[in-house]
């Protein structure tokens, strides 16, 4: 059972950019909020509104971050959707000719 109503925390988007190995402006670019604004949330110095978040999120998963929500025994957390495997052949692919979608 979840604990809170956020849809992101700052920390698991933090986390979640450097599994990916995305640059915040990458995601910035992806989400429609800027590397600025990312930086800033990430960093503690900024808050989005809900809709903001959900942006942030959807663009995360999108390039492959699963969240995991926070219950009675483990709190929240992030992971790559895809297995090691998975990720070599996708950036193999990406390297053959742009991104595999």
């Amino acid at each position: 059972m979840a604990t809170d109503n956020t849809i992101i925390h700052p920390d698991q988007a933090h986390a979640a950019r450097i599994l990916l190995h995305v640059s915040e402006k990458t995601v910035g670019l992806k989400s429609g909020l800027g590397a600025e604004t990312i930086e800033d949330f990430e960093h503690g110095q900024a808050e989005l509104d809900d809709a903001q978040q959900e942006q942030l999120r959807t663009a995360l998963e999108e390039l492959g971050a699963d969240f995991l929500p926070e219950d009675a025994d483990h709190g929240y957390g992030v992971r790559r959707r895809y297995n090691a495997r998975k990720v070599r052949a996708l950036n193999k692919w990406e390297g053959e000719g742009g991104p595999a979608l």
